[in-house]
């Protein structure tokens, strides 16, 4: 078994804890953890390419993508590995996230350890929504808060 956290902190009020765990090397990895002070709805939530957070959220680059692939929606055949969809704050700007993916990945070439969980300002399209930044980043908007994924023992 495999585990890891990131601590998001934003320029914002965004911050939150996320966990992952991956109990066997080929299967799913089970994304759990809470983010606070976010406008009510849905927001895109995704790996970034760079485990650098010098520059804030900004210089975590792009989504993780090692295949070239176009932006999609996590149960898409096509997407980003670092595509996990939106995570939705309730009234009181709370998200739990709760999320089972089998792209992501704890251990091998493609491991998300090292790399940024960001979450972003608005609703990712899921790379459908007909915008010029849809299949690139889901015309998910600004990167509020951010944490590089570790390993926890």
């Amino acid at each position: 078994m495999v585990q890891a956290v990131a601590v998001l902190r934003g320029t914002t009020t965004v911050s939150g804890v996320v966990k992952f765990n991956q109990p066997s090397a080929d299967g799913p990895v089970h994304v759990t953890g809470e983010l606070s002070g976010l406008i009510p709805g849905k927001h895109g939530f995704h790996i970034h390419q760079f485990g650098d957070n010098t520059n804030g959220c900004t210089s975590a680059g792009p989504h993780f993508n090692p295949h070239a692939q176009t932006h999609g929606a996590p149960q898409d055949t096509v997407r980003h590995v670092g595509d996990l969809g939106n995570v939705e704050a309730n009234s009181n700007g709370i998200v739990t996230i709760d999320i089972k993916d089998s792209v992501i990945q704890l251990t091998g070439p493609h491991s998300i350890i090292g790399r940024t969980v960001v979450v972003h300002a608005d609703e990712d399209d899921l790379g459908k929504g007909g915008h010029k930044l849809s299949l690139s980043t889901g015309n998910a908007g600004d990167r509020l808060a951010c944490g590089v994924v570790g390993i926890a023992e």
